[in-house]
């Protein structure tokens, strides 16, 4: 194996010549306390930048084995050197100039959540991380003392200072470590006590911008759980934590407009994932199926059953194994519920203020005017009792102007100027002052949830001319069709879209095009977070020596990008 003073070297030897002479740089360098391994050279000052490792041996980095003996606690570790290693570049490192990206030196940029990356690996041998380096360039010539800036000073101080646990914040990384252990504690508990959600007292829900994922300091309301909704949870490391048990069935979250209804649903939308001390929401948790649907105008739709909301189309369309290329509000609504239940989701999450109103309500009045014979479309309101009856699957909703719902609900929570107040008790003693005179189909059967077999044939051999590439957090591109994620609204972070697109391609490549017989939907993906179970996240990727941006997605948003694919095809 060369040393550093080899690529040193290497890199004064080149500097002036022409940006291709980066090439030569590729491979690997003992440095003193771990590898450097420079995978991929970018072509040009202006190209994606060029793919770096180190790797640092178990016997050098010295973090104890009790901080990541199992795959919870590597996962928050991993988060927590990703997190040391993005400050340390900002302390330690100035940068230098040139042309394109030159000096760039960034690793991925975690958001609020702790959720498996492979920006950092953890073995039994090493910890290994995965960052990226823009080489310095003027104009198209190298810049090789620059380049030495980088590999040769900055980067080892960098190292030293995120990965050698004598260096590192021992108290706050054990704290991350028991954090995530505590969250994952309220998971079970949920199951274990009937609940879809917790949310601890003190809690600060509201954001500082519908765009920021920082909490809002000044002038939030901590959260406080009504009395008769209050649990107590004893968690291994925080002890006894108190906070509202939302239970399995139907819940309704109501108020004025402005008072906190869609930031605690939010909340609750995203306590699918554990999220970091100081964020405000670490002990808000939901069940990591729960799954948030809406009205989404103009999607696709693959031969998906919607029969058990709209049925008997005046045109005699089939809506057992309906598709449409243009889905209006209440068929996308339709759509994106029964592929949520088709998937396994145990608790879906909606708010009125994204629903097509015609799925969620028809009044009395209307039902007058057309007749139910003409309408084909059974909404929510009666449908809602018996998928949680027949299928065992709970909602919880925001719903600000339809009172009918108080007669299906099982809870209803008030929130008044962001505090909750259980008013169940007064929202049925309302409903049984104001006799319900719209007929209600409620006895009725939900109907089935329908596993849809994939037709291998819709997925073009991927090459040259016809490539998977991520756009933006909400733009996938595969070939010249676009899949829009725009209202997959549980999506965290934009590498969990990178993610996806390397998911799609194996998808493609190895299950589809290998696979023997017919599968479904599920069986290809249950395939998929099978591989990566038993051999690791990195493994699914082309490049798997340096996948160091993905960032695991939960499989229901990896199905919500599959039937949003304008090609897809179904067989049956």
């Amino acid at each position: 194996m060369k040393r550093q003073k080899d690529l040193e070297e290497l890199l004064e030897r080149i500097d002036g010549k022409g940006y291709a002479a980066y090439r030569d740089i590729k491979g690997e360098y003992e440095c003193k306390g771990y590898t450097l391994c420079i995978d991929h050279a970018q072509v040009d000052p202006f190209a994606p930048p060029s793919k770096v490792r180190v790797k640092v041996a178990e016997l050098v980095h010295q973090i104890p084995k009790e901080l990541w003996n199992d795959r919870v606690k590597k996962i928050a570790v991993a988060d927590f050197l990703t997190r040391a290693f993005r400050d340390n570049i900002r302390k330690l490192y100035d940068g230098v100039g040139g042309s394109g990206k030159s000096g760039l030196l960034v690793i991925d940029d975690c958001g609020a959540q702790m959720i498996e990356r492979t920006s950092v690996i953890i073995s039994d041998k090493e910890i290994e991380v995965r960052f990226e380096v823009g080489l310095p360039a003027a104009g198209r010539k190298v810049l090789g003392r620059s380049a030495m800036q980088i590999f040769c000073k900055a980067l080892p101080q960098i190292v030293e200072a995120s990965v050698l646990y004598k260096n590192l914040n021992q108290k706050a990384l054990k704290a991350q470590v028991e954090l995530m252990l505590d969250q994952e504690t309220i998971r079970k508990a949920l199951k274990e006590k009937g609940l879809v959600a917790f949310v601890a007292n003190g809690a600060i829900l509201p954001r500082e911008s519908g765009v920021s994922q920082r909490p809002l300091k000044k002038g939030s309301v901590p959260f406080k759980s009504p009395e008769h909704l209050e649990v107590t949870l004893n968690l291994p490391y925080k002890g006894e934590v108190k906070g509202m048990g939302i239970p399995k069935g139907i819940t309704l979250i109501v108020g004025g407009g402005y008072h906190g209804k869609s930031t605690l649903l939010n909340a609750i939308e995203l306590g699918v994932y554990n999220h970091i001390a100081g964020d405000g929401r670490e002990f808000v948790i939901t069940n990591a199926d729960a799954v948030k649907v809406r009205a989404e105008d103009g999607r696709s739709v693959e031969k998906v059953n919607i029969s058990p909301f709209i049925n008997n189309l005046p045109n005699g369309k089939d809506t057992v194994q309906f598709s449409t290329q243009n889905a209006s509000g209440s068929t996308s609504q339709a759509a994106n519920m029964m592929e949520a239940l088709e998937v396994g989701t145990s608790c879906l999450l909606i708010d009125e203020d994204t629903s097509a109103t015609n799925f969620m309500i028809r009044d009395s009045r209307m039902q007058m005017l057309v007749k139910k014979e003409k309408e084909p479309i059974t909404p929510f309101i009666d449908k809602a009792k018996k998928l949680y009856e027949e299928k065992g699957v709970s909602t919880i909703l925001v719903v600000g102007g339809s009172g009918e719902y108080f007669d299906v609900a099982d809870l209803v929570i008030m929130m008044d100027e962001y505090v909750p107040r259980d008013v169940t008790k007064e929202a049925k003693e309302i409903a049984s002052r104001f006799e319900l005179k719209r007929e209600s189909t409620e006895m009725q059967p939900f109907g089935e949830v329908t596993s849809r077999v994939v037709d291998k044939q819709s997925f073009p051999t991927l090459g040259r001319d016809m490539r998977i590439k991520v756009r933006n957090k909400e733009c996938i591109s595969y070939g010249k069709s676009d899949i829009h994620l725009d209202y997959v609204e549980q999506l965290a972070d934009s590498n969990q879209t990178n993610c996806i697109g390397v998911m799609l391609e194996y998808v493609v490549s190895d299950i589809l095009s290998k696979g023997k017989g017919e599968m479904t939907l599920n069986q290809v993906v249950d395939k998929l977070y099978d591989e990566i179970e038993k051999e690791g996240l990195g493994s699914i990727s082309p490049y798997t020596r340096h996948a160091g941006n993905l960032v695991l997605p939960r499989k229901y948003e990896l199905c919500s990008a599959i039937n949003r694919f304008r090609e897809l095809k179904v067989k049956y």
